[in-house]
């Protein structure tokens, strides 16, 4: 008899973030309004993984037809796998909770800039930055074999140079990738950092080929994709090209969230809406991604 494999269909999803600052069992009402706006999968960016119940948030995905496609990690202060002991303990146990949750709602991928604290930016002496190159693999190693016993993929992104003085390009996400030598530990690159660190974002995507996990979509100015200058053409075609199947996500911000406005130096209203956002991304990434 001959076995027919289907090739996994590429999801679309949003990251929680554009609605609120951490995602709270409150949060999962937001899941009717994603269906209803055409989202195939939800990205819940996770500040305190204890106080998620599980079976609320895998009612809340089952009833209105979606998938927990990733999860994000708020890297906030005293979270930092290079910081003091203390930091680098809080975010080892942080990022193993947050694992553990992944684990029970069937989530496949934990992403973002899991070595630092966001906003950590300063220059290092070659000796110091040796050093926390040294503890952060470490760290990722023991992290990558406890997630890939949990069944997860730990994805690291790249962060502009405001935001981290650690790892700015896709070649160095890769080379800190390729040192820790695990399957369950890729890459995740986004195409606003890219806009300000990668010289040609699509020859980024080329250059990062299969071990790209996962991908975020916004404007330049942190707006809807599509309302920007990205060459969207290339960068599809650069994902088509390196047959990418796992989930692109709109992380886009806006003022109404406070706290991510601050953390994300989001100053002024870039689009109509969070709801503008969401819809016209969406309809614009399909449109793209079809076409092609």
């Amino acid at each position: 008899m001959k076995l027919l494999f289907l090739k996994k269909m590429t999801k679309f999803g949003i990251n929680t973030f554009l609605f609120t600052g951490s995602f709270t069992n409150d949060s999962i009402s937001l899941f009717s309004r994603f269906k209803d706006w055409g989202f195939d999968s939800v990205e819940i960016a996770i500040d305190d993984p204890t106080v998620l119940d599980v079976q609320l948030i895998n009612k809340g995905l089952t009833e209105n037809g979606l998938v927990c496609g990733s999860a994000c990690a708020a890297m906030g202060p005293g979270r930092d796998l290079r910081g003091t002991v203390e930091e680098q303990e809080t975010a080892i146990r942080y990022l193993e909770s947050c694992v553990a949750l992944l684990a029970e709602i069937n989530c496949p991928v934990l992403v973002g800039p899991l070595y630092s604290s966001v906003g950590r930016a300063a220059f290092e002496e070659k000796a110091a930055r040796e050093e926390q190159w040294h503890t952060v693999v470490n760290h990722l190693r023991h992290l990558g074999s406890y997630a890939e016993d949990c069944g997860v993929t730990l994805a690291i992104e790249p962060l502009n140079r405001y935001e981290t003085d650690f790892i700015n390009t896709a070649s160095q996400a890769l080379e800190l990738v390729d040192e820790i030598g695990l399957p369950s530990v890729r890459v995740h690159l986004d195409s606003y950092h890219m806009n300000i660190e990668e010289k040609y974002p699509a020859e980024a995507i080329l250059r990062t080929g299969r071990q790209l996990a996962h991908f975020h979509a916004c404007g330049v100015d942190r707006g809807a994709p599509g309302n920007d200058h990205t060459d969207w053409l290339k960068v599809i075609d650069a994902l088509k090209k390196i047959d990418y199947q796992g989930d692109i996500v709109i992380e886009s911000f806006t003022p109404d969230v406070k706290v991510i406005a601050k953390a994300a130096s989001i100053w002024r209203t870039t689009e109509p809406s969070q709801e503008s956002i969401a819809r016209k991304g969406l309809d614009f990434l399909r449109e793209q991604w079809d076409r092609r």
